[in-house]
C-alpha cells in the first residue's frame, strides 16, 4: 500500500510512464501491425503458456494477415502475451516491474493498488497502470484469453511475456514474416 504522503508522487510517476508508453512508436504502432477485426480473421493459432515457455516458440505470419491468438495459461503464474520488437519489450519490462512494485499486479493476477485510489483519480488516463495496450494481454493462471492482430511487413517481431524475469527465463518467441 502507498502512504498518502507519497501518493501524489506515485501518480505523477504513473502518468509519466503512461505518456512515455504512448509516445513509444513501437508499442501498438503501424510498424508492428495493428489490432485486427475479430470478424475478419484469416486463421486462429492456439498458444500454450507454461510458467517458463510458449508453445509454439516460433509463428509464421504473412504481411496483412489477421490472426486470432487463443492464449491458454496452463501455468500457476500470471503471464503476458505481448507483440513487439526487442527494444519495446525491454521498455515494457520496466513498466511491468513498476506495476508489481506498486501493487497493481501480483504473481498470480491483478493487485490491490487500483482499488486503493481515491475518487478524485477517476477519469485520469493511466494506460500503463491499466495494462491496456492493444498489442498485449495478461492471462491469469488457468484462464484463456484472445488477442486479434493484423501484421504489417515489419521484421524482427517477437511475442513475449514481460512479467519480471519471465522474458529472461525464455518466455519469448519469434514471428517470421514471410
Amino acid at each position: 500500500m502507498i502512504a498518502k504522503s507519497a501518493f501524489p508522487l506515485f501518480i505523477a510517476s504513473l502518468m509519466f510512464s503512461a505518456s512515455a508508453a504512448m509516445a513509444n512508436p513501437s508499442l501498438g504502432s503501424v510498424d508492428i501491425g495493428q489490432p485486427g477485426d475479430s470478424q475478419k480473421v484469416d486463421r486462429t493459432i492456439e498458444v500454450k503458456i507454461g510458467d517458463s515457455f510458449f508453445e509454439p516458440k516460433s509463428i509464421d505470419v504473412k504481411p496483412d494477415e489477421t490472426i486470432r491468438f487463443v492464449l491458454k495459461n496452463e501455468g500457476t503464474l500470471l503471464h503476458e502475451f505481448n507483440i513487439g520488437k526487442a527494444a519495446a519489450h525491454a521498455a515494457h519490462q520496466k513498466e511491468m516491474a513498476a506495476m508489481f512494485q506498486n501493487g497493481s499486479l501480483s504473481p498470480t493476477g491483478k493487485g490491490q493498488a487500483m482499488s486503493d485510489m481515491d475518487h478524485s483519480m477517476v477519469g485520469m488516463k493511466m494506460d500503463g497502470m491499466a495494462h491496456n495496450d492493444p498489442n498485449s494481454v495478461l492471462i491469469e493462471p488457468g484462464t484463456t484469453r484472445e488477442l486479434v492482430w493484423t501484421f504489417s511487413k515489419s521484421t524482427g517481431l517477437e511475442f513475449a511475456c514481460n512479467i519480471p524475469g519471465h522474458y529472461q527465463s525464455g518466455m519469448v518467441g519469434q514471428f517470421e514474416v514471410k
